[in-house]
């Protein structure tokens, strides 16, 4: 049976040397070549040309995302599977960006290790589920926001005084309305958001970022 090479890119030889007896207990897979940085990885890249490189992204000399750049530049057909720490949505952007067709957290499962790298032998990319959840989430919420009804500059301050706590005689005296006056706006921001009390309207007013309480 053929196996997937890989070439093991970390600045930390524990790391790399535990990877390696991990993918070499896969059956599938041989770890053929390792490199301590980005520099060396781009030399053992062109020397060994292996199925799938598995780099990590903070290294010193030269890190994971410049050296995936240059290794892809020179090699288009390279699959990079990027290995970080970082859960971060614009790291992953950049990371994809340099050239990597597969980001995975460095507390991934050995399991998930190995569906990756056989995905990106595949062809494919790969993503790991929390990295896939982080976008989602982040869409979500986006899209969250693009349907909240729009509240009045009036609605919106009374509705912050409102989850800071203040009575409805507060916010007419500082307001400079009546009492009548602020029930109505309370009702009407109610029937916008769609809840029924003043607990609904002050978690919206924090997760909306309108009150810190």
């Amino acid at each position: 049976m053929t196996k997937i090479t890989v070439l093991l890119v970390d600045d930390h030889k524990i790391m790399r040397d535990g990877l390696q007896a991990l993918l070499d207990r896969s059956g599938d897979i041989e770890v053929i070549a390792q490199a301590a940085n980005g520099r060396e990885a781009i030399d053992s890249y062109s020397a060994c040309r292996p199925d799938v490189v598995v780099m990590d992204l903070t290294m010193p000399v030269m890190n994971g995302m410049e050296a995936a750049k240059a290794i892809t530049d020179l090699h288009p057909q390279a699959s990079i599977l990027a290995l970080s720490m970082v859960l971060d949505r614009s790291c992953v952007a950049e990371s994809l960006k340099a050239g990597a067709k597969g980001y995975l957290l460095k507390d991934c499962a050995a399991d998930e290790l190995l569906v990756a790298i056989r995905s990106l032998h595949a062809g494919k990319s790969y993503l790991c589920s929390a990295v896939t959840d982080l976008v989602v989430n982040e869409y979500s919420r986006k899209e969250e926001a693009k349907a909240a009804p729009a509240l009045s500059p009036r609605e919106h301050e009374v509705l912050q005084l409102i989850a800071d706590g203040r009575s409805t005689k507060e916010i007419a005296f500082q307001l400079e309305v009546s009492g009548k006056t602020i029930e109505t706006i309370r009702i009407n921001i109610m029937k916008k958001l769609g809840v029924f009390s003043i607990a609904e309207l002050t978690k919206y007013a924090v997760r909306e970022g309108i009150s810190s309480i």
